[in-house]
């Protein structure tokens, strides 16, 4: 039997505010000159900054209940992505697996080392720390390596099988989702993949921007 999972929380925003500001951004200065300025470009630019922000911040992800964060330890398959940055967009088509080893520290606090196979046969790796919060499930870690802020939640988990982590990217202000799902093996059920897609369009991800990532080598440190 599965464990119990967290769940997504979807909360209302004042759409009329959002649309006052679109009136007033695209309509108004198009209509009073004829064509669309640059402080209109700029305006439009900002917008869509803040629609993000409106949009992520709209849903509320909570962690699993009765978390368990020793049962999280070991090697685990970095399956799938799914997210609208834009550095996962212009590389998604080349994207393949990689490795997560999580140590689970004395004092409650996630070690998330990262690893894959570069094309020339390398290793890469990234280490961050992920420190508890008074939420079981839920870690925050700072990346110096992106220069952002990360907001983690394991959304749901099967220890000895998978497990769906729900990641708040904010840089300069500005958050964006990473969704992913990582699993004991590189290889998953069908049924969790499509459970994995619908998780990632629940929580504003684009379909085209989800994908189950293909296998390759080890890295040899891994």
């Amino acid at each position: 039997m599965g464990e119990e999972r967290g769940g997504v929380e979807k909360r209302q925003y004042k759409w009329e505010d959002i649309r006052e500001t679109l009136i007033f951004v695209y309509i108004i200065p198009y209509t009073h000159t004829g064509e669309i300025t640059h402080r209109t470009m700029m305006m439009m630019r900002i917008v869509g900054v803040v629609l993000c922000a409106a949009l992520v911040a709209c849903v509320d992800v909570m962690p699993q209940k009765d978390f368990d964060l020793e049962k999280m330890a070991g090697k685990w398959w970095t399956v799938g992505y799914g997210t609208n940055a834009q550095w996962f967009v212009s590389r998604k088509a080349n994207m393949k697996m990689g490795i997560d080893l999580l140590t689970p520290t004395a004092s409650g606090d996630l070690d998330i080392t990262s690893t894959k196979e570069n094309d020339d046969g390398s290793c890469w790796n990234v280490t961050h720390l992920a420190q508890k919060t008074d939420t079981p499930g839920r870690l925050t870690f700072t990346s110096q390596r992106w220069n952002n802020d990360n907001d983690m939640r394991v959304v749901a988990v099967q220890y000895d099988d998978f497990a769906l982590t729900h990641i708040i990217m904010t840089q300069n202000g500005v958050p964006e989702v990473l969704n992913k799902l990582i699993s004991r093996t590189p290889g998953v059920s069908e049924a969790l993949q499509q459970k994995f897609r619908q998780f990632s369009l629940d929580t504003g991800v684009l379909s085209d921007n989800i994908a189950i990532l293909p296998k390759i080598s080890e890295c040899s440190k891994a």
